[in-house]
């Protein structure tokens, strides 16, 4: 797996309104993240011209069906230069071990709680408490060996296992008014021990994108 900490998330309609932006971005120093917009829009050929421009892929479409349906759609992610993909730990035991199955080289990361949701939403959606909703799942992502997780730098301290790799979104490093709750920034998250982090609009949309990327690298 890459030395590389930052992943840079293409929140774009399409290539030609990506492909600008990807101009000022060094493949040696980022991994992208494309997102269920991106590819929607898009389809694999985005995954292809990423792969040409020597970009390394984490492709997050969340995947949450029955465990054949993710499965085929994992071999099928598996054939594309695709480092990291999401499916959701909710999906149960058999679905994360159908795409452990046929995941290839590519790593499998299980979403737990999105980081738009927050205490009052986990308790309308489950009945239960924040904490012990995320270890329910951080449990169910234990006994299966997925490759690793993904959760907001407040839960990374809640992850006992060393071994998972832990990929952290809702990063902002200034104060910011959007649809994410909870949220630290980089600095905070990397001593915590974040492997990676995930930054859409904080650098897609700086003024200075080369400055934006090294306050979050």
């Amino acid at each position: 797996m890459s030395n590389k900490r930052l992943i840079i998330a293409l929140d774009f309609k399409n290539i030609a309104e990506m492909s600008y932006f990807i101009s000022n971005l060094d493949p040696k120093k980022c991994i992208v993240k494309v997102g269920l917009q991106l590819f929607i829009a898009e389809g694999p050929k985005v995954l292809d011209f990423l792969s040409q421009r020597d970009f390394e892929i984490f492709l997050d479409l969340k995947l949450h069906d029955i465990p054949n349906t993710v499965k085929k759609s994992v071999e099928e992610i598996s054939q594309y230069n695709v480092k990291l993909t999401t499916i959701h730990l909710q999906g149960g035991q058999d679905m994360i071990q159908a795409a452990n199955e046929a995941k290839g080289s590519t790593k499998i990361l299980g979403v737990s709680l999105l980081t738009s949701l927050d205490e009052s939403d986990i308790r309308k959606l489950y009945n239960n408490d924040f904490k012990k909703q995320f270890n329910n799942l951080i449990n169910i992502a234990m006994e299966t060996n997925i490759d690793g997780i993904v959760c907001s730098s407040q839960e990374l301290e809640l992850i006992q296992d060393p071994s998972l790799i832990k990929v952290v979104p809702g990063i902002r490093n200034q104060n910011s008014s959007d649809d994410q709750k909870r949220v630290m920034t980089s600095k905070e998250a990397y001593s915590k021990g974040a492997d990676f982090i995930v930054v859409g609009r904080p650098i897609t949309q700086a003024k200075d994108i080369e400055e934006s990327i090294k306050d979050y690298s």
